[in-house]
This record gives C-alpha cells, sequence and structure tokens, in this order.
C-alpha cells in the first residue's frame, strides 16, 4: 500500500516511539494544562483558515516564516485568495488537548476552514485508538456545528506498534473523512518522510525545506474548500 520509503520512515518512528525522542518528552510531563493556548491575534475581518495542530503546525525548530501555517498564509495570496491563516499549532498536543481547546480555537470570528492535524503524539503515547478517534470525532462535530469546512490530515503508524493497532490508527483517519463527509489528506508527511535532507536531526519534524513540500501538499488538499 505504501512505498519502501514510507515503510522506512515507520520503522524509524517506531524506534521514536519506543525511545521516547520527540519534543512531547517534557509535554508529558507537564500535561494538556501546562502549555498556554496561544494564538496570534486576528489583525483583519478576512474569513480565516485555523491551523489547528501539534509541533507539525507550531512549526517546531524553524522560525516563524518557515512554519506551514506562515507559508500556507503567502501561498494563498500568492494565488489570489483572501483569507487570514491562524496558527493555532501547539507542540505536545494530543487529540485530547486539541478537544479540550477547540471551542475556544473555534470560537473566534469569521473561521471558515479547519486544518485538522492531531493524532501524531497519541501514537507516542501509544493511547487508545479508539479515544483518539472519538476525540477527533467531536472537534470535526464542533467545527461543524459552525458551519466551519474540515480538512483532516492522515498519519501513518509503524508496525512496531502491532499490527491491530497499526491498521486500526491508519484507518482512522480515513473513517472519519467518510462518516462526516469532509476533505482528506491521507498522509501530511508525503514526500517529506525518510528524506534526510528535508527533515530535522530528529528524523521526524521536517526542516524548512521540508515544510514547504509539507505545505503543497496540504494547499491541494485544501483548494476544494476555497471560495475568491
Amino acid at each position: 500500500m505504501y512505498g519502501s520509503k514510507t515503510i522506512l520512515f515507520l520503522a524509524f518512528f517506531g524506534i521514536a516511539i519506543l525511545s521516547g525522542c520527540s519534543e512531547t518528552g517534557s509535554a508529558r510531563s507537564q500535561g494538556n494544562a501546562a502549555r498556554p493556548l496561544i494564538t496570534p491575534e486576528a489583525v483583519s475581518t478576512s474569513p480565516k483558515i485555523v491551523a489547528f495542530g501539534d509541533s507539525l503546525t507550531a512549526g517546531f525548530g524553524l522560525a516563524e516564516p518557515e512554519s506551514y501555517p506562515y507559508l500556507l498564509q503567502q501561498r494563498l495570496k500568492a494565488e489570489g485568495y483572501n483569507y487570514e491563516v491562524i496558527n493555532a499549532g501547539v507542540s505536545g498536543d494530543t487529540s485530547l488537548g486539541g478537544l479540550e481547546r477547540a471551542d475556544w480555537v473555534l470560537g473566534q470570528e469569521n473561521v471558515e476552514i479547519l486544518i485538522l492535524e492531531l493524532g501524531a503524539n497519541d501514537l507516542l503515547r501509544a493511547m487508545p485508538v479508539n479515544r483518539m478517534k472519538s476525540n477527533l470525532d467531536q472537534i470535526i462535530r464542533k467545527a461543524k456545528a459552525k458551519n466551519v469546512k474540515v480538512l483532516l490530515c492522515g498519519m501513518l503508524a509503524p508496525p512496531t506498534m502491532g499490527g491491530d493497532y497499526s491498521r486500526d490508527y491508519i484507518n482512522a483517519f480515513p473513517d472519519l473523512a467518510d462518516e462526516h463527509d469532509v476533505e482528506f489528506l491521507p498522509f501530511l508527511l508525503e514526500g517529506v518522510a525518510t528524506k534526510r535532507e528535508l527533515n530535522q536531526a530528529d528524523g521526524i519534524h521536517p526542516n524548512a525545506e521540508g515544510t514547504r513540500v509539507m505545505t503543497e501538499n496540504i494547499f491541494s488538499a485544501l483548494k476544494p474548500l476555497l471560495s475568491r
């Protein structure tokens, strides 16, 4: 189903899970409640796209202009779209952390689209898939209740997690997309995973160039939701 490079990424990701080599190390001890709920102040009345996720959204290890929400903002402007992109990423966040702050994030004015990128830290902590799926389900329901369109970003699980867990985890994302009829990006890190030149030293988080590729993945999946 996936290429050999993706399988190598999953194998490395499995090592990361077992050794705990992730930015979530400190977050584990602090808990979600210890992390501030930070998002840039609204600066316009333009319709908003909320980039809602974990370190991949927040731009872990990157300068702000290298983060995907910033790059997406520039891409949208270049294509003639009048949206304001809000970076609502929190490094180390889980699906539960996202659910706990979903009302606050969705309560901003003029939110039109939610890019939902959560679940990788649930995997790192080996959280039950049904619990993660329930949390994401509730976030999507909250967004749709406010007539906010959703782009759901999927992630893969390594075989080291066990066959049943890996299968259930991978399938959770397309199952949710089908159930709620939302746009779906199957693998956020397509074209980035396993490529050393596109990743930071941990082999998991994209570097500046890798984030550009990730932004293009998101932009392509986002286009059906955009209006001029």
